[in-house]
């Protein structure tokens, strides 16, 4: 019975971080992998003679490769907007910057607004600085479509991201149904 209710809360914490893999501010993959191994220990404190590996070992890959995909995606989106490495570095910085609430978002939405916002004015103001040698005009226009080219990037990162992290849950139930059955 107990280890019933500890495979539900279990799978609830995986759904957190499934929204977690999507929302920004919230540790995804990070949940799903704690998770599965607080399963597998109980497993294995329990006396489960067989632990099935592979599912385990199929799950952390997945959940490694969600981690790259975040970074992979700003960056593809960064280089198709035609940002330089400087519109790249300030996205990173407003990422930061919004994270830790330092930036004015964070009044008015906290962290999460942060996240959203920094790496879009972080890439502006880098790419502004850099293509100091145009005309403003024609400098804002570059500026902006780098930064949106950053954001895309990272919604399709998140996305793929998203993808993933259920991936690694589906495989979990699967591998684990029904509950009390090991990992």
């Amino acid at each position: 019975m107990l280890i019933t209710i500890l495979y539900w809360i279990l799978i609830a914490v995986m759904l957190v971080g499934i929204v977690g893999a999507v929302v920004p501010g919230i540790p995804g993959p990070s949940l799903i992998l704690g998770a599965i191994l607080v399963w597998t220990v109980v497993q294995v404190s329990q006396g489960v003679a067989h632990v099935n590996w592979l599912p385990l070992i199929a799950i952390f890959l997945i959940l490694i490769l969600s981690a790259g995909v975040e970074f992979l995606a700003t960056y593809w989106g960064a280089r198709q907007a035609g940002a330089s490495k400087w519109g790249q570095i300030g996205a990173f910085v407003g990422l930061a910057l919004g994270f830790f609430g330092l930036l004015p978002a964070w009044l008015f939405g906290g962290p999460l607004l942060g996240i959203l916002i920094g790496p879009l004015l972080g890439a502006i103001i880098g790419e502004f600085i850099y293509r100091r040698e145009l005309p403003v005009g024609e400098r804002t226009n570059q500026s902006v479509k780098a930064g949106l080219g950053v954001v895309v990037g990272s919604l399709i990162g998140n996305l793929i991201e998203g993808l993933l992290a259920i991936a690694a849950v589906i495989i979990f139930v699967v591998s684990t149904w029904p509950p009390g059955a090991g990992v």
